[in-house]
């Protein structure tokens, strides 16, 4: 079991970190100030949600390794791994494309975030609902910004209507793994360390659908899921986005700020 609650956290935090990286590219480069410091402000919510999980991570880790190894720290692991290790889900790592694509994406995580968060609040592992629960309540903040900003777009002009329209086609697709359940998650839902996820599906897409009709955009048909994420297969995105994020610590081992 704790080595599916080390990869369940890992998970976790792969998430956050990901979504975090993809995030802060936009940081100045945003199409207004208010917006830059919006999203820069969730990216910074999202690395203080993977540091929690990845230090929780290495206590697991360190806990359960020889004592002659060397530790792992929360560094180690967001730096130090090579992309086939990490266990985000594909959404998260899908490049940011235009405005558009990247609140939409926003919202879609943040949609699965709040209720996957609010579940894991009540975690039979103390850790585990203790980052949880104060992850929601930032996540509570995410999910109503982005869902503004996707009705905003969606039911604005013809042009922004249209590449949302183009956006939710691209990236419906990589929304159905967020509830195909790997072994870890499995095995973490059955000791109730994890959320269950057909319960977060069921309230993923009653409010994914009530919002994306309010902004008058249509649900794709395709059921067809981009998948793997979670076992460490991943797209060439999350290659060039490794390469750069890692690129300090992979040059200078060991460098600290």
């Amino acid at each position: 079991m704790k080595q599916a609650l080390i990869d369940y956290t890992l998970h976790l935090a792969d998430n956050a970190l990901v979504l975090c990286h993809q995030n802060a590219a936009w940081c100045g480069h945003a199409p207004n100030p208010e917006l830059d410091i919006a999203l820069t402000n969730i990216s910074l919510d999202l690395i203080g949600q993977a540091r929690n999980f990845y230090q929780y991570a290495a206590e697991l880790i360190n806990a359960a390794n020889d004592p002659s190894q060397d530790p792992v720290t929360e560094d180690t692991l967001a730096h130090l791994r090579d992309a086939g290790d990490f266990k985000n889900c594909l959404l998260v790592e899908t490049p940011n494309g235009d405005w558009g694509q990247t609140l939409l994406r926003q919202f879609l995580f943040s949609n699965y975030q709040y209720y996957l968060y609010q579940q894991l609040s009540n975690s039979s592992d103390p850790q585990i609902a203790a980052i949880a629960a104060k992850a929601w309540k930032e996540t509570t903040y995410h999910l109503r910004w982005s869902s503004e900003w996707v009705i905003r777009l969606g039911d604005g002009t013809e042009e922004s209507h249209a590449r949302m329209e183009n956006a939710l086609q691209e990236l419906w697709p990589y929304t159905h793994e967020l509830f195909i359940p790997a072994a870890y998650e499995t095995s973490c839902m059955e000791d109730h360390t994890g959320a269950d996820l057909a319960t977060v599906k069921s309230n993923w897409l009653e409010k994914t659908a009530a919002i994306l009709s309010e902004a008058t955009l249509t649900i794709p048909g395709n059921d067809f899921a981009q998948n793997g994420g979670k076992n460490g297969k991943h797209t060439e995105n999350m290659i060039s986005l490794l390469t750069e994020m890692q690129f300090m610590q992979r040059a200078y081992p060991g460098c600290v700020w």
